[in-house]
């Protein structure tokens, strides 16, 4: 009897890979776009997330 195996071990590397480079990207973006994005923008979109949450704020 033969058994055949496949060698996953480079797929996973690369789609680990994959994944950080993506989530840096992501996290870069929404640091670069905080960080230039005006005060009141930022408070409006913070209490907008607040509400969709439930969470009181006023």
């Amino acid at each position: 009897m033969t058994t055949n195996t496949l060698a996953l071990a480079g797929t996973r590397t690369n789609e680990r890979l994959g994944a950080v480079l993506v989530a840096a990207f992501l996290g870069l973006g929404l640091v670069f776009m905080a960080g230039f994005a005006p005060a009141m923008a930022l408070h409006n979109a913070a209490h907008d997330f607040r509400h969709t949450q439930n969470f009181p704020c006023h």
